[in-house]
């Protein structure tokens, strides 16, 4: 059996038992690629190794590929497809951990207004429906899948609410929005409403009228990226992702809390449900200490040890 049949097989397998497995299928079909039109008796140890360390210090990623394959061939081998296994004997820990891009308020205006001149080189993409993805994933922290799976239907602009059905971990849950986020928001539909789209149709469609793709997005966010000048310069090989505009999300509005003298402990659980967490725990863990973030946390330290020593 070829490499490319023996991951249709698997892919369809795993759906066929509810899961979405969207990454999953996007690295194995990556790593069919890699190896071609190949038998699965035919490949190679070092082939494997060297599709899953690439060409860069080890991450997470690196990690996440070796579990994928070795579901796949766990697969394989359970119905006599395969009888080896050629992935490596030991896995390596990424020698740091990753930390999220916090993107400055300077840097976010600079991609907003970059944006309009972002589009693809054969138009699939628009300047402004790139635009409108950006604020969505900023304005109301969404995973990036959350906002392309939106509908039309999912917008109430009444209500200032989105709908974010079946999200991770299967949730559904309604996501308030503020006035400026509103106004975009109904600008878009409204251009939407004109092309006679459907309530059930995206929110979000290309040139073609199709439902934006994963990559599309995440090739336009590095031209945006490039264009808005916007480069990390913290010695790790990773730069900024458009998953970290939601992490950016959070945290600024952790410090937003913490100037306005809100009770910030009291707060989290509401910031873990607007997020999509299952727990407080998982919010904590998903917030950076940017300087910004550790300055207004001291602050309110401060105040209380200093109240604290009137009482």
């Amino acid at each position: 059996m070829k490499i490319s049949d023996a991951v249709t097989r698997y892919v369809a397998h795993r759906k066929a038992l509810g899961m979405r497995f969207c990454r999953q299928e996007r690295t194995l079909h990556s790593f069919s690629r890699h190896c071609g039109e190949t038998d699965l008796g035919d490949i190679a140890p070092e082939r494997v190794l060297e599709f899953i360390a690439g060409n860069g210090p080890v991450t997470l990623n690196w990690r996440g590929k070796y579990d994928t394959l070795h579901g796949l061939y766990r697969f394989l081998i359970a119905r006599g497809l395969a009888t080896l296994a050629p992935l490596p004997r030991a896995v390596p820990k990424p020698s740091i951990t990753f930390v999220p891009h916090i993107f400055s308020e300077a840097e976010l205006r600079r991609m907003i207004d970059a944006s309009d001149a972002c589009q693809s080189s054969n138009r699939i993409l628009q300047g402004a429906t790139l635009r409108t993805l950006l604020l969505l994933l900023y304005g109301a922290a969404l995973r990036l899948n959350e906002a392309l799976s939106l509908t039309l239907a999912d917008v109430d602009l009444a209500a200032r609410t989105l709908s974010v059905r079946e999200s991770k971990f299967y949730k559904t849950r309604l996501i308030p929005i503020d006035t400026d986020l509103c106004r975009v928001l109904a600008s878009h539909v409204a251009i939407r409403q004109k092309q006679c789209a459907a309530s059930d149709e995206p929110l979000l469609i290309t040139s073609q009228g199709c439902a934006v793709p994963d990559h599309l997005a995440q090739a336009a966010f590095r031209r945006l990226r490039v264009l808005a000048a916007i480069t990390r310069h913290d010695g790790t090989h990773q730069q900024p992702r458009l998953h970290d505009l939601r992490h950016s999300a959070a945290v600024h509005r952790l410090v937003n809390w913490y100037r306005s003298g809100r009770d910030v402990q009291r707060l989290l659980p509401r910031l873990s449900t607007f997020l999509g967490h299952i727990d407080v725990a998982s919010t904590q863990r998903y917030l950076t200490l940017t300087p910004e973030l550790l300055r207004e946390a001291s602050k309110r330290f401060e105040q209380y040890a200093i109240g604290g020593g009137h009482e």
